[in-house]
């Protein structure tokens, strides 16, 4: 089987010990194939050296987080645009909109996100989309920028009925689904079965969300096989077709 991991941070200080190690345990379970986003001015060095070091397993985006939003957004922005130029990625990412922290930069992120998504038109990439306590917000800036000329993904999908029938309309767009469909208050799990698999993708964000049976623990790309074992059960499909149609729907969206 051949597992796709879509969204992790295999870049962070979490891996400095043992980074090497973690990608040879992910790639003896089938997971061979890494997207990482970026995050802020201070991960992109770290975000280059692991791309780099593992050609064609990892594969950088480029974006700025909500959460890494600020006063001086439009700098860091600056230089997001100017890596852009210089480099390939594969998407424009992780951007979108956070108000469960903190609502101070509420105008400011959205600004920042509208940028980030009109950056995705012009250079024909998807885009991978953080929203926590804001689908509202996030769905009208994608419908103020251009939902046809979109594609992309929502990341660490948990949301409601109602989210996950607006997504579905915006043909373009897939949902990443990582360990919070392992968790036992995980809502989501009684409707996600409305929603196609070819338009899934599997997810860590490691080293966050680790799903069970290691809940606690420093989540790493190899667990994407209980993520992908659960999406099964709710699927009816087998964890092979699972694999299949997932890594598929991740070459698809962002060209590996």
């Amino acid at each position: 089987m051949y597992f796709v991991d879509t969204h992790t941070h295999l870049f962070l200080e979490e891996f400095d010990s043992d980074v090497c190690e973690v990608i040879r345990n992910a790639t003896a379970a089938g997971v061979s194939q890494f997207c990482l986003p970026n995050i802020d001015l201070a991960s992109i060095n770290r975000l280059h050296t692991l791309s780099d070091q593992y050609p064609g397993q990892c594969y950088p985006m480029m974006g700025l987080h909500p959460t890494s939003v600020n006063r001086d957004f439009r700098q860091a922005l600056e230089t997001v645009e100017n890596w852009l130029e210089k480099r390939k990625y594969i998407a424009i990412g992780e951007i979108g909109i956070d108000l469960y922290w903190d609502k101070t930069f509420r105008t400011e992120q959205v600004e920042a996100f509208e940028i980030q998504l009109a950056w995705s038109i012009e250079k024909g990439l998807p885009v991978a989309i953080h929203t926590r306590e804001a689908f509202p917000e996030v769905f009208e800036s994608i419908h103020k920028v251009g939902a046809d000329k979109l594609r992309g993904v929502f990341h660490s999908f948990s949301g409601s009925r109602e989210a996950l029938e607006e997504i579905a309309r915006l043909q373009n767009f897939m949902i990443g689904i990582n360990g919070i469909v392992t968790y036992k208050n995980a809502a989501f799990r009684d409707y996600l079965a409305l929603f196609p698999l070819e338009r899934i993708l599997l997810e860590t964000d490691a080293p966050y969300l680790t799903p069970v049976p290691h809940r606690g623990k420093r989540n790493e790309p190899r667990y994407l096989l209980h993520i992908a074992g659960k999406l099964a059960e709710i699927y009816g499909l087998s964890l092979e077709t699972v694999a299949e149609k997932t890594a598929d729907n991740a070459r698809r969206l962002f060209g590996l």
